[in-house]
Parts: C-alpha cells; structure tokens; sequence
C-alpha cells in the first residue's frame, strides 16, 4: 500500500455560506505535467498529516519575481515580436505568472554586454554629465513593456554591482571600495537614478545597498564593503540623500549576498535605532548551497529585525549551459554548481549535484516557512549558451530563447516559479504550517482575497496521496513523484 498524507485545514475563521467552498489543484512534475489543472485522485489509508492554522498569520508577502537585465532585454530584441510578447504576457499577464517583485541593475553587471556607467565622466562629482542612454535601447522597453501587460503591477528595486572606476580606490570595474571622498557622489548617483526612470514612466520601489558587497572572486563588476561600511553609508549619505529629496519611501534593502554570511550584517544594520533607521530590510542570495537555504540564519536575520523586509533577491541555476527542450534534465541530479569545483574542500558537501526543479521548490517554500516575504530569480531569459554574459558566467533562466530560429523554451523552472508568484499574491499573509511526512514540504498563505494557497512539493520517487478536509469539504488528492502542486481555495 502506497504511503499517503493526510491534509488537515484547521480554519478557525471558518463561517458557513451559501456558496461551497471550490478547491482547484494545479501540478508541474517530471511526469509532464506543467501547472496543469488535476482533479482525478485515488484515497489512500494509513494517513500522515500537514495542519493549517489560519489564526496565526507570519509575514506579509512583498512579491515574487525575476530580474530585468541587458542580456534579457537584448535577447527580446533579438526575437519576433510574437515571441517578444509571448514570453513578457507569460510573466506578467494574469494568465501567466503574474510577476509582483522584480529587480534591474544599475550599471552594467556580468549579464550585460560589456561594461558600462552612468556616469562616465572621471571627477564629475556632481554628476552634471549622468545618463541612462545605455538602458534606452533594451532595458527600458522591456520594462515599460512588462509594466503594460501586467494587469496588478509589479514592484521594481535596482542593485549597483559597481560605481564607475573613478570613483574607486583601484580605478577597476571588478573589486575595490568606493572612496570617501566619493561618498555624497554616490549617494546622489541613487536619487539621479529615480529621476531619470521616473521620468521614463517608471517608478523605482527600492534598492539594494550593492550586490555581493564580499566580491565574487573578482570576475566580474564588484565593489566591496564591510557591514560597517555599508551600514556607515546607508546611514550617513544615502538614507539622508533621499530622505531630503521627497524619497525617504523608497526602501533601502542591506546585504544581498549569501544567507550563511546574513549574521554579521544584520548585526551592524541593527545595532541600534540610528543604525537601522534608513533601512527597509535585508537582501540575501542562496549560492552558499544547492539544497540548504539555511533556516538558522534567516531565522536569525528575522529575529533580529522582525518588522524588517526580509527578501531572497538573486537565485539561478550558475555554471551549468542551458539543456534545450529536455524537461527530465530538470528534474534529474545532474547539475552542478559554482561551489561543485571551485568550493574550499571543508565546504563542499554544500554543492552536490542536484535536480534544478527540486532546488527551486526546496529552496522557495523552506524560505517561506523562515519568514522569507520575497523571492526574486535572476535572468528572465538566456540564450541557449546561458547568456549573452561579458565575463563568460553562464546560468540558466526560467525561459530560453534560440534567436538564430526564433524559438522559445519554458524550461519546468518557469512552471515552478509560476506556482508562487500566481496564486501567492503580495499581501497575503503566510500561514502556520506543520507537516509529518519528512519526504514532503508544504507553505501555505491567505491571499488578501481570502483565497488560500498551499504549495506541496515531493521530492520523492513515490507517489504520495493525501485527503483535504476542510469542515463539511473533503478531497482526495494524489501529488506524483518528483511534483509540485498548489491547492487554491475559493469561495471560503
């Protein structure tokens, strides 16, 4: 007999209507099932359980997403226009994945075409000679674009990789610190920046302070700071620039490098009141691992700041060229990471070879039950080469284009990503979650509709069967192997 899970709601909230409460299962799994509507499923005895609370309500859903960067961009040039609209309906349409947090880079960064600044001009400390020309080509349409076709809106939040060399005390895009006396220069590179996009239509929600303020091995744009430094910056020039200039709403999100590291940060950002004042929350990136996402340290960062954003705001799947229309290597343990080859001996237990789909659906739901309230992928779209990328840092994106025959591929990390960011919409509260079934994962949250969400992820190679109850409502539901479904309830 195959082993099942019982699935429990225990709505405390729960009122009695006229309406009958409508339960719809969405699943992607290696089977071929790509966030397809389910409904046939078998009931199994010997029952596990997940218990819902819906009275004890965690954080607040900001968004779920993905990047706009000049490699994507340019690559939406590069195809038809019935292509270029098809991938941004499906990212952004109601009917797609309905995108809600969604990042961009200030600068040029490695999935860029080459290096590039605003600001181009040594000394111009006033930056009398800024300018977004760069962006005017790509980046910008594909925004605007992506801003027209999303019905809801999204929210967009930009990240440096470097200021220009000049600024710099090793005049180099890759590594180095900003000068001091470059400080109010930058600070006002950031309010430049609102102008500039707010006066192409498009409105900036917040920024991270600098991106992998450690460096990245230095092969590619890189500025580096301590806590103490970025935290020095934030609270001295940057927070006060825009404060005094009408944009003191705009959030300033410390860190966004890896969450092993999120300690030390959130122990200067939130030393003390003055310390923490400019700061909306802490970024963080998953590439210390393939399969840990680190509850303690996010657990931690939380605690520590618990009225603080708390956002995952890069994520792909690094040193691997994109597989073309082949779902099962998705889901197979075959990718390797970054950490695989280049990660010190001691630490390497942390980069396995590990199924792409899997590592998506883990890392996602176990940020979400540690109080993650964003999570932002990195490249929308890649070329099958996993760029274009000036540094040769190939990864691989959600969707994949052939620009040579003008063909599109929606990989299963398109599917997943879809699981989240259309059916947990920001605003929605999570949810207490509690789950037996060790081969199984499941994050649950309200949405502001009253709609309630519950993604389930099996790892496992065995089908699992569980039955949903909900007061007078009872629902056998099988979830396949190697499969991810979302429960919505309507009509509560």
């Amino acid at each position: 007999m195959k082993k099942s899970i019982l699935l429990t709601l225990f709505i405390m909230t729960f009122s009695c209507t006229s309406n009958k409460p409508k339960i719809e299962v969405y699943e992607t799994s290696e089977s071929g099932n790509k966030l397809t509507l389910v409904s046939a499923f078998e009931a199994e005895e010997n029952v596990t359980t997940i218990a819902l609370d819906i009275t004890t309500e965690l954080q607040t859903i900001t968004g779920f997403g993905g990047a706009f960067t000049e490699s994507s961009a340019y690559l939406l040039n590069q195809v038809s226009k019935e292509n270029r609209t098809r991938i941004l309906n499906a990212y952004f349409a109601k009917e797609g994945a309905r995108y809600s947090l969604t990042r961009t880079h200030m600068n040029s960064c490695d999935f860029s075409l080459d290096n590039y600044s605003y600001t181009p001009i040594a000394g111009d400390k006033n930056l009398e000679h800024f300018s977004i020309e760069e962006d005017r080509e790509d980046l910008i349409p594909m925004i605007k674009e992506a801003m027209a076709i999303s019905e809801d809106g999204f929210r967009l939040f930009a990240s440096p990789w470097t200021a220009a060399p000049w600024m710099k005390d090793n005049n180099k895009w890759v590594g180095g610190k900003l000068l001091p006396e470059y400080y109010d220069t930058w600070a006002l590179f950031f309010s430049k920046y609102v102008d500039a996009y707010k006066a192409e239509g498009i409105d900036i929600w917040g920024f991270t302070v600098e991106n992998e303020p450690h460096g990245n091995g230095e092969n590619w744009e890189s500025m580096h700071y301590s806590p103490a430094e970025m935290t020095h910056f934030v609270q001295h020039y940057l927070g006060p620039k825009l404060e005094s200039e009408g944009k003191g709403a705009i959030k300033i999100l410390g860190y966004d490098q890896n969450r092993s590291g999120v300690s030390e940060w959130v122990d200067a950002m939130y030393k003390d009141e003055a310390s923490s004042k400019y700061f909306a929350g802490t970024a963080v990136h998953w590439y210390d691992s393939t399969y840990d996402y680190f509850p303690e340290a996010l657990q931690y960062a939380h605690q520590k700041a618990p009225d603080k954003l708390l956002i995952q705001t890069e994520a792909c799947i690094d040193a691997e060229v994109p597989v073309w229309e082949d779902d099962k290597w998705y889901w197979k343990k075959e990718a390797t990471d970054w950490g695989y080859d280049w990660r010190e001996a001691e630490k390497k237990y942390l980069h396995p070879k590990y199924a792409p789909a899997n590592r998506y659906a883990r890392d996602i739901i176990g940020c979400l039950n540690n109080w993650v309230d964003g999570w932002v992928d990195w490249n929308m779209v890649l070329d099958t080469k996993g760029g274009p990328n000036w540094a040769n840092n190939w990864c691989i994106a959600p969707v994949i284009v052939d620009t040579d025959k003008d063909e599109v591929y929606f990989t299963p990390l398109y599917y997943i990503m879809s699981h989240f960011s259309k059916f947990i919409r920001p605003g929605a509260k999570i949810i207490d979650s509690k789950i037996s079934d060790p081969q199984l994962m499941a994050a649950a949250a309200k949405n502001p509709d009253g709609s309630i969400a519950v993604v389930v992820f099996n790892e496992s190679k065995t089908r699992k069967s569980f039955k949903l109850n909900l007061n007078q409502l009872s629902k056998n539901i099988t979830i396949e192997p190697q499969a991810i479904q979302t429960i919505v309830i309507t009509d509560l």
